[in-house]
C-alpha cells in the first residue's frame, strides 16, 4: 500500500506532463521509500528502471543496464559502455515518450568516473532535443548534492526541479496504523523516525508493546540488525561511526565529550562525522539565532530510528540474542516516555507550522535556544522559540510529555526566561503536553492573553 507523497507525486507528473526534456534527481535517506515513490509513479507510463549496485564492476552494471533497457529479455544484447546504452535510449526517445530512472545512481557513477560527463554530453547533445524524462535517485546526500546539483558538477543547471524526500511527518505516519490509539501513533513515529518503510512493519492489529518488542527485540526481527546493515551499507569499516553514534546516543552533545567517549583525536572524529551528517544520521545544531559556527554547536541523532536503537538495543543485544528481549523490553519500557520528549518537541514543532497563518505573525525559521541565563547564572534550555523578521515579536515554546499535566509554574518559568530576549516587545507563550494543564496554569493563561496553552488531545482533534 503507497501512502502519502502527494505533493511529490504532483511534482513528477506536473514534470512529466512537459512537451521538452526534463531531469529530476530524486534524494534521501535509506529505506525513506525513494524508490516506492518512483514506482508508484511509473506504474502507468512506459519507462526503462535501472538500479545500480554498490561495489559492483562496471563491466556488471552495464550488463544489467541493457537488460533494463531491453525490458529485461533473456537474449538482450549488452551495450560496450555507457555512451552506446545512451545512445539507444535517446533514439527510442525520438519515437516515444519514455522515463529513464537511474535508482541509486552514485553507485553506477562510481563505478565509472566519466559516467557524469557521458550523461551531460547526452542531455545537451541529444536529450534536450526530446520530451523524454530522466530521474536520479540517490541515498548518498553529499554526492546527490555535490555531484549531481553542485556547481561542480558536469550536470550542474540541467536540473528542471529536484525531491529531497524526507521522513514522513505524524499525521503520515499515523496512516500506517490508523487503529491504534493517537498516543501509540506517536511513539509508533518517534521510534521508526517517520522512515516509510519501518512504519510499514508494525501493525494496528497489534498493541504498541507488541510491535516494539517484535520488531526491535526480536533477534530475528527486520529492526534488530537494521542500523548495523545501513551503516555497513554505507561505510567500509563502521566501527568508528559506530562509537560516534553510541557516544551521542548515550549524551554526549560536545565535540570534545564525544571525542573523549570515542578516544579519537578531533581530526579523526570530526572527519567521520561529516560522512554521518552527509549521511544524514547525525545532525549539527547551534541554538537559534546564533551563527553557523558558534560554539554552541551540538550534535544529535536526527534519526528517531537510531536514536532508539542505540539508546534502548544495543546496549542490550546479547541478552537479545539469546531470546531475553521480553524482560530486555520490560526493563526499558519506562524509559520510553523520557524517549519522547525530544520526538514531541518536533511533533510541536510540526504543528507550529501547520497552524502557521493562525499565528500572531510570520516567522522564517523556528528551532531550539540553549545557553547562559545571565541573571541565574546558569544554564537555560528552551525548546522552541521563533520570532519575526524584524526581531519585534517572538513565541516562545514548552513541550512536556509527561503523564503529569503542566502547572502554573512551567508557566511562568517559561515567562520568565523570555525576560533574557530584551530585543523582543512582544512575546507569546505556546505550551504543549501530552496530558493537559492544571487549573493554576488555565487561571494563568485566563490572566494573559499571549499564553496559548495546547493537549496532545487539542493538537489532533480527539478525546
Amino acid at each position: 500500500m503507497f501512502i502519502g507523497r502527494a505533493k511529490e507525486l504532483e511534482t513528477l507528473n506536473a514534470q512529466y506532463a512537459r512537451d521538452s526534456f526534463t531531469c529530476v534527481p530524486i534524494y534521501g535517506r535509506r529505506r525513506v521509500g525513494k524508490t516506492q515513490l518512483i514506482e508508484e509513479f511509473i506504474r502507468d507510463k512506459r519507462a526503462i528502471f535501472f538500479t545500480a549496485v554498490n561495489k559492483e564492476t562496471f563491466k556488471d552494471q552495464m550488463v544489467r543496464l541493457s537488460r533494463a533497457i531491453f525490458d529485461n529479455e533473456d537474449d538482450a544484447p549488452v551495450f560496450d559502455d555507457f555512451d552506446a546504452a545512451l545512445r539507444h535510449v535517446h533514439k527510442r526517445a525520438e519515437r516515444e515518450k519514455i522515463i529513464l530512472v537511474f535508482d541509486e545512481f552514485p553507485y553506477f557513477a562510481k563505478s565509472n568516473e566519466s559516467a557524469l560527463s557521458i550523461l551531460q554530453q547526452h542531455i545537451d547533445l541529444h536529450f534536450l532535443k526530446t520530451n523524454m524524462m530522466l530521474i536520479l535517485a540517490g541515498s548518498s546526500l553529499s554526492f546527490m548534492q555535490n555531484q549531481v546539483l553542485g556547481y561542480q558538477s558536469p550536470l550542474y543547471g540541467r536540473r528542471s526541479a529536484q525531491i529531497k524526500l524526507l521522513p514522513v511527518d505524524f499525521q503520515t505516519a499515523r496512516l500506517f496504523v490508523p487503529e491504534l490509539p493517537k498516543l501509540d501513533q506517536a511513539v509508533i513515529y518517534g521510534v521508526t523516525g517517520g522512515i516509510p518503510k519501518y512504519l510499514s512493519l508494525m501493525s494496528d492489529r497489534l498493541s504498541l508493546d507488541e510491535n516494539l518488542e517484535g520488531q526491535f527485540f526480536d533477534s530475528n526481527a527486520y529492526m534488530f540488525e537494521e542500523t548495523t546493515n545501513l551503516l555497513k551499507q554505507e561505510f567500509n569499516d563502521p566501527s568508528l561511526y559506530q562509537s560516534i553514534i553510541t557516544a551521542i546516543a548515550s549524551g554526549s552533545s560536545q565535540m570534545k565529550d564525544i571525542k573523549g567517549k570515542v578516544g579519537e583525536e578531533s581530526s579523526t572524529v570530526a572527519t567521520y562525522m561529516k560522512a554521518l551528517l552527509d549521511t544524514g544520521v547525525v545532525k549539527k545544531e547551534v541554538p537559534i539565532m546564533d551563527k553557523p559556527d558558534s560554539r554552541k554547536t551540538l550534535y544529535r541523532l536526527e534519526d528517531g530510528m537510531f536514536r532508539f536503537w542505540y539508546r534502548f538495543v544495543y546496549p542490550n543485544v546479547s541478552p537479545v540474542s539469546i531470546d531475553r528481549g521480553e524482560q530486555v523490553y520490560r526493563r526499558i519500557k519506562p524509559q520510553i516516555s523520557a524517549f519522547m520528549g525530544e520526538v514531541f518537541e518536533k511533533l510541536c514543532i510540526e504543528y507550529m507550522w501547520s497552524i502557521y497563518d493562525d499565528l500572531p505573525f510570520g516567522f522564517q525559521n523556528i528551532g531550539r535556544w540553549w545557553g547562559n541565563n545571565p541573571e541565574l547564572k546558569s544554564e537555560a534550555e528552551i525548546d522552541f522559540i521563533a520570532h519575526s523578521e524584524d526581531h519585534t515579536q517572538a513565541i516562545f515554546g514548552e513541550c512536556k510529555w509527561t503523564n503529569e499535566p503542566i502547572d502554573r509554574s512551567i508557566v511562568a518559568a517559561l515567562m520568565e526566561k523570555s525576560g533574557m530576549f530584551r530585543q523582543f516587545t512582544q512575546k507569546y507563550y505556546y505550551l504543549f503536553a501530552k496530558s493537559g494543564f492544571t487549573d493554576g496554569a488555565r487561571e494563568l493563561a485566563g490572566e494573559n492573553e499571549n499564553i496559548r496553552l495546547i493537549s496532545f488531545a487539542d493538537m489532533y482533534n480527539y478525546t
